[in-house]
């Protein structure tokens, strides 16, 4: 999704990222940049805004739930192994935490 105007930053980069900024994972200095983009963005400040309000109800809903902490470091470390390009074990996360 593009809303089709220039930004510093690109809309695909904000929706790629849009978790990390509502679950604050990421430098405060990307977060500075994407609170810019949806003041500019009305497309992707609507996105946020759904996500926020589905994350807020699932939190409501489901959210009593401890996740153990190292299952959150296997996911994380998932994910940064995923964005960087190498290569991932075919093993299932939730396999490996029950070790």
């Amino acid at each position: 999704m593009s809303c089709g105007e220039p930004h510093e930053t690109d809309c695909s980069e904000v929706l790629d990222h849009l978790y990390e900024f509502l679950d604050r994972e990421m430098p405060d200095s990307d977060c500075t940049k994407f609170e810019t983009h949806f003041e500019e963005c009305s497309p992707c400040l609507e996105k946020y805004g759904l996500e926020q309000a589905v994350k807020k109800l699932v939190k409501r809903c489901c959210g009593h739930d401890d996740v153990p902490s190292d299952l959150r470091a296997k996911v994380m470390g998932r994910i940064e192994m995923i964005r960087s390009g190498d290569t991932v074990p075919d093993q299932d996360v939730s396999a490996a935490t029950q070790e």
